[in-house]
């Protein structure tokens, strides 16, 4: 038989095997990637709170719940190593954009959107043969060509900046907030509710490829619980009265939740509150009035989150495919504790003006709110601060992975993680091999993060933060952090975290060797990651 025959021969029955392997082969698992936005570590009830989120909780107690989840200490550069696995000075989002100083702007990593150096999430799952779909807040970029749809989502409806009305296009700074479907400038629907709608919408992109029979990456990122804080008059009912005792009592009674549900160790303790924090027993009738209608809000906005997570989980249940589908779920961040007296007074001129905050207002459409430092911190439960620290209770945030295909060795884990380890890990649980060192034609950074899957408790700890002039490390148990003026001191603090998780106790005078050596590991990171930290101290 001549050779071209027996080669033609060979390649017919080859590329038949291949396709009857791919016929028989089982269908890789769907990808539910949730974000939420400014949600504190104790706010599901699997992580000790009061809130209804039975949807969520089913969820998180039938999977892995994470202790030691670690964010950047604000969204767009969470989102950015999220979808990543590298470093966010690395890929666009040194600062926010909103925040970039004169010496950053225009440097490479400090571009203001998430730049094009590594391969990013969905264009990777793209590439291996995955629909992507993107809706609720993006944040990593408001250009077309730096909206969802360049960057490897085939179907998105996206906030473009970090935050709105929950209700309509009411902005954060003035202004209305913009919105890209599928790259183009859209308005929003009428009867807009964002918590309904980025539900929805995602149902409808998964329900219009259903026959392709292809599995899909979902990023559904809630604009909830970010403010302003609005919700439905009805969800809000069902917490009137709820939080009457105060935030004082909430504290004490998250931690204990936390306790009782594992995720916080026995013998978790408040730590004090912000300088500015008065105590419960000090506010007036009417104080203590509008505070406990902020948390009646907030709460409503989370039990609405619940609500359609479970509409949502319903619906791919309905399909057949729930138990083919990873869903891992975080927090951007830990838990809002700015408000228009502290952090965010720019605004408040403005907010006088657009919005009705009175009593009998607040919640709506028309209403600018935010919880405030009290509540944040009982959101955060036993640490120190909130979003925009490299404290704990900046970075700190609840994560849970519930996967029906993969049998969790462990309900609870305590190890420490972060968000540039999604990636990779999801991508393991996909079976796709991690990009680099070129992809689609470009160089591409590797990734840092590194996959999690792993039950393995011998990791060193080894991690370090900037942003806005904020800056933290991690080694082992020990903990270094630099807060400038007004938010600290202006000078290096040391903690020991297995001794004292709060960081209520500064060690750097009493180890200026292991203080040395912190600084030195700092230094390291900020040059491999080309830190620049900013010529002014922001007000956030």
């Amino acid at each position: 038989m001549p050779k071209l025959l027996l080669s033609l021969l060979f390649v017919t029955f080859s590329n038949l095997a291949l396709a009857m392997a791919s016929t028989s082969a089982v269908k890789p698992p769907n990808i539910l990637l949730v974000v939420l936005d400014d949600l504190g570590y104790t706010d599901l009830g699997s992580y000790g709170s009061e809130i209804a989120t039975p949807n969520l909780d089913k969820l998180a107690m039938g999977g892995t719940r994470y202790t030691n989840f670690y964010t950047a200490p604000t969204c767009s550069p969470t989102r950015a190593m999220l979808l990543t696995g590298a470093d966010s000075h690395l890929v666009g989002l040194g600062n926010m954009h909103e925040e970039l100083s004169p010496n950053q702007k225009g440097k490479p990593g400090y571009e203001g959107h998430l730049n094009t150096r590594a391969a990013n999430l969905a264009e990777v799952l793209k590439r291996s043969g995955y629909n992507t779909y993107m809706t609720g807040k993006w944040h990593l970029g408001l250009k077309e060509e730096h909206s969802p749809k360049a960057r490897g989502f085939e179907k998105s409806y996206a906030l473009l900046q970090g935050g709105a009305g929950h209700f309509d296009d009411l902005g954060l700074f003035g202004g209305p907030a913009k919105y890209r479907e599928d790259g183009k400038s859209v308005t929003l629907p009428e009867d807009f509710y964002s918590t309904r709608f980025f539900t929805e919408k995602m149902m409808n992109y998964i329900e219009a490829d259903r026959a392709q029979d292809k599995p899909f990456f979902a990023y559904l990122a809630y604009t909830a619980v970010h403010w302003p804080i609005q919700a439905p008059k009805a969800s809000i009912d069902k917490y009137r009265g709820r939080y009457d005792k105060g935030y004082d009592q909430l504290l004490t009674d998250r931690i204990h939740g936390a306790i009782a549900k594992g995720v916080l160790p026995e013998g978790s303790e408040p730590v004090p509150g912000a300088p500015e924090s008065r105590p419960w027993s000090q506010l007036t009738a009417q104080e203590r009035k509008v505070e406990a209608r902020k948390m009646e809000i907030y709460s409503a906005m989370m039990d609405d989150v619940d609500i359609y997570m479970g509409k949502l989980v319903d619906y791919l249940k309905s399909i057949g495919e729930y138990d083919n589908t990873i869903i891992f779920f975080m927090s951007d961040n830990g838990a809002e504790g700015h408000d228009l007296d502290h952090g965010l007074t720019e605004v408040k001129p403005w907010v006088e003006e657009c919005c009705n905050n009175s009593y009998d207002n607040m919640g709506k459409a028309d209403s600018y709110l935010l919880v405030g430092a009290n509540w944040a911190r009982a959101s955060a439960g036993a640490v120190k601060h909130y979003k925009g620290f490299t404290t704990e209770g900046g970075i700190k945030a609840p994560a849970f992975l519930a996967y029906p295909g993969l049998k969790a060795k462990s309900k609870v884990d305590s190890r420490f993680i972060q968000a540039i380890d999604v990636m990779p890990t999801l991508l393991e649980l996909a079976g796709i091999p991690v990009p680099g060192p070129r992809f689609a034609g470009r160089e591409v950074l590797p990734m840092t993060g590194q996959s999690f899957l792993s039950e393995s408790s011998s990791q060193t700890i080894d991690a370090g933060w900037e942003l806005m002039g904020k800056r933290g490390y991690r080694y082992g148990d020990w903990k270094l952090v630099h807060l400038p003026k007004p938010y600290g001191n202006g000078k290096w603090q040391l903690y020991n975290l297995a001794q004292d998780p709060g960081e209520q106790t500064d060690l750097a005078a009493s180890n200026p060797s292991i203080l040395s050596d912190m600084i030195g590991r700092w230094q390291a990171y900020a040059d491999k990651n080309g830190v620049i930290l900013p010529d002014w101290v922001s007000g956030y």
